[in-house]
């Protein structure tokens, strides 16, 4: 019976070491562009017909309609336009910028190709468009919300369409401007319109995920300036302040003494310099002046602060079922670092986060926490994670157990390929990837590409079964061949902690964790790849391995 390979090990095998394809950086130059191009064509499948009430029921939506209807010069059309729409007529719509287009049937058996025009914004105007919607976060929760602001479609750069704006065209012989099968797209463009205020963006020449990426540096810019003009602001308060405190200072120190008067004589309400404090914490500091009557007494910050009551801290957020994922970066030529490369390690500090949230022991740890303490504070700890640990009488953290173990350098970059990627096939990216690693651990493609394997089918330990061999037990092994023998399955030659079936080219190989991981070979050689996941019950590791 020959083999059955399964996808990632199969394509492994043909493509790893012999393949060659575009760099890194070119490919995902194409994807960018290949979803920049996707950003600015949406396909809308045909609505559904509706026989009564208003085509829009936003004032955007009916905006777009008082346009058409502005613009259309015999009523009739109209109307029988308006019916093709309620009864469904018009099929599938595409909207690109400056272009709608759709096939609208009508009396005849083949269908006709129905064109709406719009002019697109030019980049000046777009550039006024998004800095208005930048300096105004509710226009663009507005955006995110579906809803299109008036202040924004009627702003200095008009969004919607005027009279004579909208330019109608169709393959059929009807002149009439618009034709009746040109107003019934009309009229289904402004249900879209009603759902997603995007579309009228696209129309102007902007894709809705180019807009948001553009509105997400222009605000980083702007808090970026803005962080910066506080921090100036707050740094000449800083020096002001002190500038004034030191001519207060000057001002109250005494001048020469005159001759004539005598201590008595002062003036009632003058302000004397007093003897210094002894055990002043500030021995530089200048000493405490005297208040005048009715005038306010200082007092320092410390002694202000010291019993002030601190409110308890909230309580932390839920864990979230899954390591969220880091949004993607731009990929351009001459960046400091490779894009890729830090996506691929932001991913992975995210996962490794959520580990050592998950962990298992960190609930001992809480417990601990909860009995060297007490008060909300602690809760919030073992709620966390025990994200500060507790101490021990002596002033030391004890140890915590650690769901990420340290790891040998080839181990770990395996991890990182095995759990950045954790689709089975084999993609342009990870094969991108395997030829990165492979080339600086010194391995070959398909070395990484099968390690990677390993570790999908058992981490560490189906790694280190990749290449060594160990010998059980004996009472392991015996009853795993007692129980295949038992259950009618092919019986397999022992060899260290091998159990293999030349023949078939199928093989379990016994981990020191107690589970059989299973293995296939080509035909004719000892190529032997992980295949399928690893099981504690022989019989059932080899009844999926044969199954494949």
């Amino acid at each position: 019976m020959s083999p059955r390979w399964s996808d990632a090990a199969g394509e492994a095998r043909r493509e790893a070491s012999g393949f060659r394809g575009r760099p890194a950086a070119r490919g995902r130059a194409a994807v960018a562009d290949r979803q920049a191009r996707a950003d600015r064509s949406r396909t809308f499948p045909p609505l559904p017909a509706r026989a009564e009430g208003p085509f829009a029921a936003s004032w955007w939506g009916n905006a777009w309609v008082d346009a058409l209807e502005s613009t259309a010069l015999d009523g009739a059309r109209l109307d029988r336009g308006r019916a093709y729409a309620r009864e469904g007529h018009v099929d599938t719509i595409n909207v690109t910028p400056g272009r709608i287009v759709a096939t609208v049937r009508g009396s005849r058996p083949r269908p006709y190709s129905a064109e709406i025009r719009l002019r697109t914004l030019s980049g000046q105007e777009w550039d006024e468009v998004l800095g208005a919607i930048a300096a105004e976060p509710a226009q663009l929760a507005a955006l995110l919300a579906k809803k299109l602001p008036r202040a924004l479609a009627e702003g200095a750069v008009r969004l919607l369409p005027g009279p004579g704006d909208l330019v109608p065209r169709c393959s059929c012989p009807d002149h009439g401007r618009p034709c009746k099968h040109a107003a019934a797209l009309c009229f289904q463009v402004a249900r879209l319109l009603d759902a997603d205020p995007f579309v009228l963006l696209l129309m102007r020449g902007r894709g809705e995920r180019e807009l948001l990426d553009e509105l997400s540096r222009r605000h980083a810019t702007r808090t970026a300036q803005a962080a910066r003009t506080t921090a100036e602001s707050a740094t000449l308060a800083a020096r002001t302040a002190r500038h004034t405190a030191d001519e207060s200072r000057a001002s109250r120190m005494p001048g020469p003494v005159p001759d004539s008067p005598a201590p008595d004589s002062r003036a009632p309400g003058s302000l004397t310099r007093e003897t210094p404090v002894s055990g002043t914490p500030f021995p530089d500091a200048p000493s405490p002046v005297a208040s005048a009557p009715g005038e306010p007494t200082g007092v320092l910050a410390r002694d202000a602060l010291a019993d002030r009551h601190r409110p308890p801290l909230p309580p932390p957020l839920p864990l979230p079922e899954h390591p969220g994922r880091p949004p993607a970066l731009p990929d351009a030529d001459g960046l400091p670092v490779d894009p890729a490369a830090l996506e691929f390690l932001a991913a992975d500090a995210a996962a490794r986060a959520h580990g050592f949230l998950s962990f298992p022991a960190a609930a001992p740890a809480a417990t601990a926490a909860g009995s060297a303490s007490t008060g909300s504070a602690t809760t919030r700890s073992a709620t966390a994670g025990s994200a500060t640990a507790p101490t021990v009488p002596g002033g030391e953290r004890p140890p915590l157990c650690s769901p990420f173990p340290q790891l040998p350098a080839w181990q770990d970059a395996v991890r990182l390929a095995a759990t950045a990627h954790p689709t089975a096939g084999l993609t342009s990216a990870t094969r991108a990837l395997y030829r990165d690693l492979a080339a600086a651990t010194g391995r070959t493609p398909a070395e990484v590409a099968r390690s990677v394997a390993a570790w999908r089918q058992g981490g560490p330990e189906g790694l280190a079964l990749l290449d060594t061999t160990w010998n059980p037990p004996a009472g392991d092994f015996d009853r795993a061949r007692s129980a295949l023998i038992a259950a009618d399955l092919p019986p397999l030659r022992p060899r260290h902690n091998h159990l293999t079936d030349p023949l078939r080219r199928i093989q379990l190989r016994y981990g020191r964790d107690h589970r059989w991981y299973p293995y296939e070979s080509e035909p004719g050689a000892e190529d032997w790849w992980p295949t399928g996941p690893a099981d504690p019950d022989p019989v059932g590791a080899l009844t999926t391995l044969l199954a494949r």
